[in-house]
């Protein structure tokens, strides 16, 4: 399993959403994700990128499909889980909209929402929802409402706000789990700044 790939970007296609990245000589086209074709387009040909990437192997093909970052990574595995999702409806699903956008869409039951990925119809949406709602509310940060009735928590009952949101991605990059990252964050006042948050968060997660 290639789990990631470091290299040159040679060749970036938006409207096909492929890649071609260098390692060692060796280029591996990929079908990459919207985040990760933002990412890329960022970063411009001939940019050192590095692309996380889930390799599928079928009696006909092996296919490559890049994505910006783990959480990416996690909810397409994820996708790919729900039956009758194939590693092509889920890269739609996620160039429509980012791994997060997809998280709160599934926590609030809006399969209405991901139908509007190109080849995903209404009842492969609802099975999407169905399958992963208690997986996602679970394991992954909700920053969005969870339903009218929880309208501005989250999924552990606290009020969300930008400044969270950006503290937990940062988290995230500093290497901390999910699970670590949400604990952190549990009672943080989303009116404090983002820079005190994190320092409050970190303080939390090194005693």
């Amino acid at each position: 399993m290639i789990y990631c790939l470091t290299g040159e970007l040679l060749y970036l296609n938006a409207t096909t959403m492929s890649a071609v990245v260098d390692c060692g000589g060796v280029g591996y086209k990929l079908t990459a994700s919207g985040n990760a074709i933002t990412m890329l387009s960022s970063a411009g040909e001939g940019s050192k990128v590095r692309v996380f990437t889930y390799m599928s192997v079928r009696e006909d093909a092996v296919d490559l499909f890049g994505f910006a970052n783990e959480e990416e990574l996690d909810i397409f595995k994820l996708l790919i889980s729900v039956s009758g999702v194939g590693p092509k409806a889920a890269i739609s699903i996620l160039s429509v909209m980012s791994a997060q956008d997809l998280i709160n869409t599934v926590v609030a039951e809006d399969a209405k929402a991901i139908s509007r990925a190109p080849g995903v119809g209404a009842k492969t949406a609802a099975r999407i929802v169905l399958e992963l709602h208690d997986k996602v509310e679970k394991n992954f940060f909700v920053s969005a409402p969870q339903s009218p009735a929880a309208k501005g928590t989250t999924s552990k009952g606290a009020k969300v706000s930008g400044h969270l949101s950006d503290a937990r991605d940062a988290l995230l990059v500093l290497g901390y789990s999910r699970g670590e990252v949400a604990n952190a964050l549990t009672g943080m006042d989303p009116k404090m700044d983002t820079e005190e948050i994190i320092r409050l968060c970190l303080a939390k997660l090194m005693k």
